[in-house]
């Protein structure tokens, strides 16, 4: 184990997703993102993963990485609606509703959910 390596980066993958969970539930949002950027490497291809990682990101105001990984969350699964959600949402923190508006827009169509968006377009 590398000085810059802790035990809840290493076990399975199942483990490392496991543990990013219950960081997560418990707030420590960096210490979520620190495994899950680990587990997001060994398996692009999964949404789940990486859209957790978003979500850490997001909660610990990192905006432009929670972007990043949302954008690469909705280009696997273009259909993720919880993703385009957090997208809007992110897009709204850094100030870009212009930017923001389309992604809430088409999460309420994925969603079916006109009602709250219906007042902001």
């Amino acid at each position: 184990m590398s000085e810059t390596e802790t035990y809840y980066e290493f076990g399975t993958a199942a483990d490392r997703w496991d543990r990013a969970q219950l960081f997560f539930e418990a707030k420590e949002y960096l210490t979520a993102a620190r495994i899950l950027g680990g587990l997001v490497e060994e398996v692009p291809e999964q949404v789940a993963p990486r859209l957790l990682l978003a979500r850490s990101y997001y909660h610990s105001a990192r905006l432009g990485k929670a972007e990043e990984e949302l954008r690469r969350v909705l280009e696997l699964d273009p259909v993720e609606s919880y993703a385009r959600l957090m997208l809007g949402r992110t897009l709204e923190r850094q100030g870009r509703g212009a930017d923001a508006a389309p992604h809430l827009r088409m999460a309420a169509a994925l969603t079916g959910d006109f009602g709250t968006q219906a007042a902001h377009s």
